[in-house]
């Protein structure tokens, strides 16, 4: 977007990931929005036209007197805390009023906002594309050809400016866009990030041509680093140049960071919507990059309680995140109720070996077990939401015996849960002889319901049943006597034979 206004803004973010909410735009939804700034009761407002203004320390109720000051600032709104605003003082002053939820930190609300309005597309993957343009006018300024890297040696943005020198390590590394691993390069990295400013190294072999660099840090963090390969003709200020580079990298870096956490709560947000089937099936498809078959795996942590549970949940979908984008680079991953559902893509051969891998390393990292359930493969995302109820269905049924399994494993127990729950869910589907059974135990204190169970598990043998209640075979034929005489039940019907046990097994959780 060239301009972003009011309505761009809204349909970048006035999704699940922040609430953002209008509640009067005088001046429609084409108004221009330019920049966003925190309010601070110590300081008189900016002349800002296009501003948006989030009222810090106001009550929503109590924000009349800033619109009225928003106003005179020609700022397009004002962003409050909680439903109470002053929609009427907004409408007079022509100044456009929105909330997001009370509980929403300002500074999570600033981060988004402002990371909506600077969202430009980027020519280069990754969002880093001004960084190539920094570089190109590092290396101008310098006389030497630049690189922009990530505290991992990640090479992020080169200069392309023709006919200076480079060296072997410059071309291997922007060949790989990693700086080739050695000792004395690990070396050169810890001198480096040590030093407060620009630092000179000298070539690390014979061929090699020395570098300028400097780290680039914002309020104590490291976020990488700027390269300058010293061909021997470098400007007398190019340290100077570098330490102004470096700093504009700095901001640039900060951008990035801001755009991509933008877009995993957006992609977040999404996910969320087609695992629920509220989304549009093929838009969201699009967006999160997910066509053809897929299959919803669900993870979760095996433990009954945890002082920090919400933390560790966040930490289980970090590793979760993680692993899946090694596998498949655009992984769909979200954190729901404490259950970290993933998409993978098709084929799904090799999606248990992953769940089991993610169990294993989740579970050694958080130093808490973890289950994996596997959803039916489907067609595509428009059933998404199928496969993510198979999915809940085997977390149901794991146990440490059992920590990951795929739908198609656990077929008949799922089965016999959900149909548990479709038949205690209906009168006439939960009524029959199986309840005249269990009045009878319990009154008389009698084993028939076991005793039925077990012959029907034993495919209506005597021998096998006898074996199951480890009794003599002549002990279990005089029970299924006596209980048919006593519960008026027919076991010769093999119809009663079915439902009998289907009700046993699932309504009265009876088992051998």
């Amino acid at each position: 977007m060239d301009v972003c206004t009011l309505g761009d803004l809204l349909d970048v973010v006035g999704g699940p990931s922040l609430h953002l909410r209008l509640h009067t735009a005088p001046a429609g939804l084409a108004a221009p929005v330019t920049e966003v700034l925190l309010y601070d009761a110590q300081a008189s407002l900016p002349h800002a036209p296009g501003a948006l203004l989030l009222a810090v320390g106001v009550r929503a109720a109590d924000t009349g007197p800033l619109v009225r000051l928003a106003a005179e600032a020609a700022m397009t709104g004002v962003v409050v805390r909680g439903p109470d605003g002053p929609v009427g003082e907004a409408e007079a002053r022509g100044v456009a009023l929105l909330s997001v939820d009370e509980e929403a930190a300002w500074h999570h609300v600033h981060l988004l906002l402002s990371s909506a309005i600077g969202a430009r597309p980027a020519p280069s993957a990754g969002g880093l594309g001004d960084l190539f343009a920094l570089a190109d006018a590092v290396a101008a300024a310098t006389g030497g050809a630049t690189a922009v890297e990530d505290p991992r040696q990640r090479i992020l943005a080169y200069s392309t400016v023709p006919g200076q020198p480079v060296d072997e390590d410059r071309r291997q590394g922007i060949l790989g866009l990693q700086v080739p691993v050695s000792p004395a390069n690990t070396e050169q990295y810890r001198l480096l990030f040590a030093a407060p400013g620009p630092v000179r190294l000298p070539a690390l072999r014979e061929g090699d041509l020395p570098r300028l660099a400097l780290a680039v840090r914002a309020g104590g963090e490291t976020l990488g680093s700027v390269w300058v390969v010293d061909g021997g003709a470098l400007a007398p200020d190019a340290e100077e140049t570098l330490v102004q580079g470096a700093s504009t990298a700095a901001l640039l870096l900060l951008r990035a960071r801001a755009a991509q956490e933008l877009a995993r709560h957006q992609n977040s947000d999404l996910l969320r919507r087609l695992l629920d089937g509220t989304a549009d099936a093929a838009t969201a498809a699009q967006r999160l990059g997910l066509e053809g078959p897929v299959r919803v795996a669900a993870f979760v942590l095996d433990a009954a309680s945890l002082p920090d549970a919400e933390q560790t949940g966040l930490r289980l979908l970090d590793v979760v995140r993680l692993q899946c984008e090694a596998r498949y680079r655009r992984p769909g991953c979200v954190l729901l109720d404490g259950v970290v559902y993933a998409v993978l893509p098709a084929p799904g051969a090799r999606h248990k070996r992953l769940a089991e891998d993610i169990v294993a390393r989740a579970g050694q990292a958080l130093r808490v077990p973890v289950r994996a359930a596997l959803g039916e493969v489907v067609a595509g995302p428009a059933e998404v939401v199928g496969s993510r109820e198979d999915a809940e269905l085997v977390l149901r049924v794991l146990g440490p015996e059992l920590p990951v399994a795929t739908v198609d494993e656990v077929r008949p127990r799922v089965t016999l849960l959900r149909l548990a729950e479709v038949l205690g869910e209906r009168r006439e589907l939960s009524a029959g002889a199986w309840r005249r059974v269990l009045a009878y135990d319990e009154a008389h204190g009698t084993d028939y319901a076991r005793t039925l169970v077990s012959w029907f598990d034993a495919g209506c043998d005597m021998g096998g049943a006898a074996k199951l209640l480890a009794v003599h075979a002549n002990t279990c034929r005089y029970r299924l006597k006596q209980v048919q005489q006593h519960t008026g039940i027919n076991l010769a019907d093999p119809d009663e034979r079915l439902m009998l046990w289907l009700q046993l097994k699932t309504l009265a959780n009876r088992t051998p």
